[in-house]
């Protein structure tokens, strides 16, 4: 039939192959990050209970399975799940029988992490979570090695990646002037949440090169995306030049999963021709179930003649296609508002959210460094040591690390305590752990100045911080430039036991 021919894009199997595959690893990561974390910020005993939240959380909660029930052995079984699912979509095993298997494994993962993230609070509150769910939900129709990939399907997707990049853009000459004027670079690197090693040689560039980048950064977030759904090769283009420049956000920052995300949504818009074009000894993508490797005509497209979908499968992802165009009414206009919301969802299922972020640039580093003793007197006298932290800056010599995909979430809050306020609930709850020498909280710093000991005091206090000069390095080995502002919080301790 010719709809259904229209339907397939059997010339897009490669692209499958990355997306499934690619989603369902930075699901595994996604797990893992809460696997080591979540306990410790967000469980039983953590500095945000769960349990507390969801006592006092309204009704009708977003969905959760931890609206019945929470306890750290729950989350730690959700999370032991979702990786064993997520593996197994990156072996590409679902995607060995009907269509209908891959997308139960996609909407398990949806729903695990989506549970996560509804009680997870101030520490869940990240753009890239409603990303990696929205993906998730819509990859899981793009079906398996049995049938081609539906057309429709990976329009949304390219439409996902819209979104997110023009969403970005629209934000940003909306936001601060510095993204106007061309000088946004001239601080991003310095102040961006989680710097990278080699985010400082990023910064030290002339201001020649910042103005550039930004000017880069417009094209490729205010331009290109509508080439995105422009006819091949003129896509696979836009899509080369989308995952360029996130290449680059990915070597001078650690955003998490961000960048990852948007890497692999591009390849909804690169067919295998313009694929095997470039790269001649890459692996087909898809051909009929039995048809030998050899069988894949030049270009890489294959027909599908006698092969076609199974009806139901058609009905059920002609229902998701429109039930997704519904929903993306609200997010469409949101990019055209002057009041454009960032990184908001419009339905208690996180689909097609609006995306976006640095619409302003923060001109100056301010980090709240936490430090302790073990002296009875906290006065300047008293030997007072520095927590130190995996990913957030501290000790001037060292070289930031790369995390990214991983998400090291009290660090990220460590950088909004300055922008926000320092008087956080969770983070007074942070020091009272320290004083307490919790255990899961110390795994979750670099370095416990204490070895385990309880400190009699810790104190917040604030320093600006910049990135030193090559000279100032050459002469010092510091990376970082910092100065003493002022006491954030004053020494506090526990009160005595009875």
């Amino acid at each position: 039939m010719e709809w259904t021919a229209w339907f397939d894009a059997p010339d897009y199997g490669f692209a499958r192959q990355v997306l499934q595959r690619g989603v369902a690893a930075v699901f595994v990561v996604a797990f893992l990050s809460s696997l080591n974390q979540f306990p410790a910020l967000l469980g039983e005993r953590g500095l945000l209970p769960a349990p507390s939240f969801l006592a006092r959380a309204r009704r009708p909660l977003r969905p959760t399975l931890f609206a019945w029930h929470y306890s750290d052995r729950l989350l730690r079984a959700v999370c032991a799940v979702g990786m064993v699912v997520g593996a197994a979509l990156v072996l590409g095993l679902p995607q060995q029988g009907p269509p209908w298997l891959p997308l139960l494994a996609f909407l398990a993962l949806w729903l695990l992490y989506m549970s996560i993230v509804n009680v997870g609070q101030t520490f869940y509150g990240f753009g890239w979570e409603m990303l990696l769910l929205e993906a998730g939900f819509t990859v899981g129709f793009l079906g398996s090695e049995q049938t081609p990939p539906p057309r429709t399907v990976l329009l949304l997707l390219v439409w996902l990646l819209f979104r997110l990049e023009f969403g970005a853009g629209m934000i940003k000459i909306r936001g601060g002037r510095e993204w106007r004027d061309l000088t946004a670079l001239y601080y991003h690197h310095e102040t961006q949440p989680m710097p990278g090693p080699l985010s400082r040689q990023a910064h030290l560039m002339p201001k020649a090169w910042h103005r550039l980048e930004v000017l880069g950064n417009h094209g490729a977030q205010l331009v290109v995306p509508f080439f995105l759904f422009a006819p091949q090769p003129l896509a696979s283009v836009a899509a080369g030049i989308v995952v360029f420049t996130q290449l680059w956000l990915v070597a001078s920052g650690n955003f998490a999963w961000l960048n990852w995300m948007a890497i692999l949504l591009a390849f909804a818009a690169v067919s295998d021709p313009v694929l095997h074009a470039l790269f001649p000894g890459l692996p087909s993508g898809w051909r009929p179930p039995g048809a030998a490797e050899g069988a894949v005509p030049a270009g890489g497209v294959v027909s599908t003649e006698g092969s076609p979908a199974p009806l139901p499968w058609l009905v059920l992802v002609s229902l998701a296609t429109v039930l997704l165009l519904v929903l993306s009414y609200r997010p469409a206009a949101n990019l055209v508002s002057s009041y454009q919301l960032m990184n908001a969802a419009f339905n208690r299922w996180q689909l097609v959210n609006a995306y976006g972020a640095f619409g302003s640039v923060t001109k100056q580093r301010i980090e709240i460094v936490v430090e302790g003793t073990l002296d009875a007197e906290p006065d300047e006298t008293a030997d007072w040591r520095e927590y130190g932290f995996r990913g957030k800056p501290g000790d001037v010599r060292r070289l930031p690390r790369q995390w990214a995909p991983y998400h090291l979430r009290l660090d990220w809050l460590m950088w909004f305590l300055p922008l926000r306020s320092v008087h956080e609930q969770w983070f007074y709850a942070f020091l009272a752990k320290l004083l307490e020498a919790d255990r899961p909280t110390l795994r979750l710093l670099r370095e416990d100045p204490f070895d385990g000991a309880r400190p009699r005091w810790v104190r917040a206090r604030s320093f600006h911080y910049r990135f030193a000069t090559r000279a100032e390095f050459r002469a010092t080995g510091q990376r970082w430039v910092r100065i003493l502002l002022e006491e954030s919080i004053p020494p506090l301790s526990l009160p005595p036991e009875d």
